[in-house]
C-alpha cells in the first residue's frame, strides 16, 4: 500500500482504559504481565500516565460505569469472578491525582447523568480543569445498566430517547453555570479596593427544568476551558443526534471502516442541521493491537492473547437486557430483541451480519475480534490509513495488559506513524482544546455558547 505523507494529518491517540481490572478484553488480567489487577495503587495510573505522556498520547480516557450490567435481580457473581469492572473506582477523583504529575496529557472522565447533580458536578470539573491548567475532558453518557438506575433510586433504567431528554437538560445546566454565570475579566483581586471579584460579572442563572431546580452562582470562577472538552459514545440514532449537538469528540466502536464512514457522515450531517460546523467533531475508533516485529510473531502473539481469552467474560458484558430487566439469551435473535441498553450495538450487527440471522452472541463474539489489529508497526500503519480515510480523527487504544500493551505500542507503532505524519512529535501548547481544535472554548456555533452574557441582567443583589 503506497504511504504518501504529504497530504497527512496526525491522527490522535487516546488510551482507552477504566478504573478497574477488567474492561473491554476479559481474561486478560490473569496474565503475569498484567499490572491492571493493581488499579487500587495509585501509581499504576501514574506510571502509566508518564509512559503515555512521553509517547506524546493526546488523552487517557477512563470509562466508567455506576453498576454491574445484566439482569438486576439475577445471580451477578459472574461479573465478580471476571473482575469485569466490579471492583471498580472513580475516575473522576483519580484525574485529581494525575494532574499534577503530568504537563500535556488530556485527562477524560466518564460520568453518568443520573450519578451526580449537575450543579456538584460542574463544580468538580471546573476544579479539575484548574488543577490540570486547562486538560479535563467529560464523556456525557445516559447509563446502561438497571442496576446503576437502581443505585441511585430509580426503579429501573430510563427508557432510551427519554435518557437523551434527561442528558439534554443536564448539559443546559452545565453549560449555563460554565459559560454564563461568571463573565470575562469578573476576578480582579483588588487588593486595593478590597474586591476579590466584581459583582456585576457574577450571575445566578436560575435555572428551571423538568428535573433541575439551579439558582447559582457557578461556585469557581472560570477554568482555562470554562466547558471542558466534551466526549460522546452513543452510536444509536438518539445517540448521534445528541452527539451532533453537543459533542466534540465521538467515540466509534464501528466493526469496520466502511461502518465508521456512515456513522461519521451521518453525525457531522446532523450537526450541520444543528447549525454547528461539522468540523467541530473529530472522530476515535476504539480498536485493539497486537503487533509483531514479524507477521509470524505478530500470529504467536495473538495465539498468546486468545489462550486468555474469557468468553464468559464477553458474553456478560454484552449482555442484554428486557424491558423487564431480564437478560436475552445468546441463542436470541437479535430481530426479536427490544432493549434500553446498547441500541447502537444491536443496529450495526444487524446491518453487518447479511449472511445469516444475527443472534445476542454476534455481539459478544465481534466485541472479541472485531476492532484488532494484528501485524507489524507497518502493517498496522497501513491499516490505520485506511481508517484515518474513512473519516477518523484518531484513535482510542483499548490494552489487554496495562502497561505493556501501551509502552509497545508507544515503542513499535508510534515511529513509523511518526515517519508517515500519523502521529505528533510534540505537543502543541495550551489547554487539550486548544491542541486538538486550536482554541481553549467552545465556538460560537456550540449550544452551549449562548449562555455568555445571558445572565448579566440578573443583578447580583437581586
Amino acid at each position: 500500500m503506497p504511504h504518501n505523507t504529504s497530504a497527512r494529518t496526525p491522527l490522535h491517540f487516546n488510551a482507552f482504559v477504566m478504573n478497574t481490572s477488567s474492561h473491554i478484553h476479559h481474561g486478560q488480567w490473569r496474565r503475569e504481565d498484567a499490572q491492571q489487577t493493581e488499579f487500587t495503587d495509585v501509581n499504576t495510573w501514574i506510571d502509566l500516565a508518564k509512559i503515555l505522556e512521553d509517547a506524546k498520547f493526546d488523552a487517557m480516557f477512563f470509562a466508567d460505569v455506576s453498576g454491574h450490567y445484566g439482569d438486576s435481580d439475577a445471580d451477578y457473581s459472574v461479573y465478580l469472578n471476571e473482575g469485569l469492572q466490579i471492583p471498580s473506582n472513580d475516575p473522576t477523583v483519580l484525574l485529581g491525582a494525575l494532574a499534577v504529575v503530568t504537563e500535556n496529557i488530556g485527562l477524560a472522565t466518564t460520568s453518568n447523568v443520573f450519578q451526580s447533580h449537575p450543579f456538584q458536578f460542574a463544580r468538580q470539573i471546573s476544579t479539575l480543569d484548574h488543577i490540570s491548567k486547562g486538560r479535563i475532558a467529560w464523556n456525557i453518557v445516559t447509563g446502561m445498566q438497571d442496576n446503576g438506575s437502581r443505585n441511585y433510586g430509580l426503579p429501573g433504567l430510563t427508557e432510551h430517547s427519554e435518557r437523551y431528554r434527561w442528558a439534554d437538560e443536564y448539559v443546559d445546566v452545565t453549560y449555563k453555570l460554565w459559560e454564563g454565570s461568571w463573565d470575562e475579566g469578573a476576578v480582579i483581586k483588588d487588593r486595593a479596593g478590597s474586591r476579590y471579584s466584581d459583582p456585576t460579572k457574577v450571575h445566578k442563572i436560575y435555572h428551571q427544568g423538568e428535573r433541575y431546580a439551579v439558582e447559582g452562582p457557578h461556585l469557581p470562577a472560570p477554568s482555562p476551558q470554562r466547558t471542558p472538552l466534551l466526549f460522546q459514545a452513543g452510536s444509536s440514532v438518539s445517540g448521534r443526534d445528541f452527539a451532533a449537538r453537543n459533542a466534540e469528540a465521538v467515540f466509534l466502536a464501528a466493526p469496520n471502516p466502511a461502518v465508521a464512514k456512515l456513522q461519521i457522515e451521518d453525525t457531522r450531517a446532523r450537526a450541520a442541521d444543528a447549525g454547528r460546523a461539522p468540523e467541530d467533531i473529530k472522530f476515535f475508533q476504539g480498536l485493539s493491537f497486537i503487533i509483531g516485529d514479524t507477521e509470524e510473531e505478530a500470529q504467536r502473539k495473538l495465539k498468546e492473547v486468545e489462550e486468555f481469552v474469557s468468553l464468559d467474560g464477553y458474553l456478560a458484558h454484552a449482555a442484554l437486557v428486557d424491558p423487564d430487566g431480564r437478560v436475552y439469551p445468546p441463542e436470541t435473535p437479535l430481530k426479536d430483541v427490544q432493549t434500553n441498553t446498547r441500541r447502537g450495538f444491536t443496529e450495526w450487527a444487524s446491518k453487518t451480519i447479511t449472511d445469516r440471522e444475527p443472534l445476542v452472541a454476534d455481539i459478544a463474539w465481534r466485541s472479541n475480534r472485531n476492532n484488532r489489529i494484528v501485524g507489524t508497526p507497518e502493517q498496522i500503519a497501513d491499516q490505520l490509513q485506511l481508517w484515518q480515510t474513512a473519516g477518523v480523527d484518531g484513535v482510542n487504544v483499548v490494552n489487554w495488559v496495562i502497561p505493556g500493551s501501551f509502552q509497545e505500542f508507544a515503542d513499535k507503532v508510534l515511529p513509523v506513524l511518526r515517519d508517515r505524519g500519523l502521529a505528533q512529535s510534540e505537543y502543541a501548547p495550551g489547554t487539550l482544546r486548544k491542541k486538538l481544535f486550536g482554541r481553549d472554548r467552545l465556538p460560537e456555533t456550540h449550544p452551549g455558547a449562548r449562555y455568555r452574557g445571558a445572565f448579566a441582567k440578573v443583578p447580583a443583589t437581586l
